[in-house]
């Protein structure tokens, strides 16, 4: 496993349409689900997106199934690889919450997202995903299937008064500066 360098806003590679994955259950798919994991952990991220470390495929993994300590008042979220994946709002109730991205450090908004969504894709080794997810778990998902479309999160915001540098919104959770 490798902690791979994630793309950061501004970068072209993160505006493309990510490709559909053909195959499965090959050595380079199984080794770049690892790759993902282990930079994702290592970046105490909530999700990553294939296209956020330069490969141009639809998949998004997200969870850990435990709590994140980037969101430490959300629920967890159990570890999920989502090949292909369609999202299909369940009502047009929005949330609106604070979102961040590994892509764009150091930044938060308030971003609307679908409430109640069902997902569908396939796992690294093909087995069917149909899923319901709601709160936060629906957010990550939204927010990681968004990559590859070529969507970072700033594009979705309505009121840029919510939105700026964690340090100065949340000074709280800044850590301590050494004298």
């Amino acid at each position: 496993m490798t902690v791979r360098e994630i793309l950061k806003m501004g970068d072209a590679r993160l505006l493309r349409q990510a490709k559909a994955i053909e195959h499965f259950n090959t050595p380079e798919l199984l080794q770049g689900v690892a790759d993902m994991k282990e930079t994702m952990l290592a970046a105490s991220g909530a999700g990553l997106a294939a296209p956020q470390i330069a490969w141009d495929v639809q998949l998004v993994i997200f969870g850990t199934g435990q709590v994140i300590s980037r969101y430490p008042d959300a629920a967890p979220v159990p570890f999920t690889v989502l090949i292909n994946p369609v999202i299909t709002p369940l009502s047009s109730e929005e949330q609106n919450d604070w979102e961040g991205c590994l892509s764009v450090p150091g930044l938060r908004a308030v971003v609307p997202r679908w409430q109640h969504i069902r997902y569908t894709g396939f796992d690294q080794f093909g087995n069917e995903i149909d899923r319901t997810a709601e709160g936060f778990h629906a957010k990550v998902v939204q927010h990681e299937c968004d990559h590859l479309n070529g969507i970072l999160y700033p594009q979705r915001v309505r009121d840029f008064a919510k939105f700026g540098f964690n340090s100065v919104l949340f000074p709280e959770l800044a850590p301590e500066k050494s004298a």
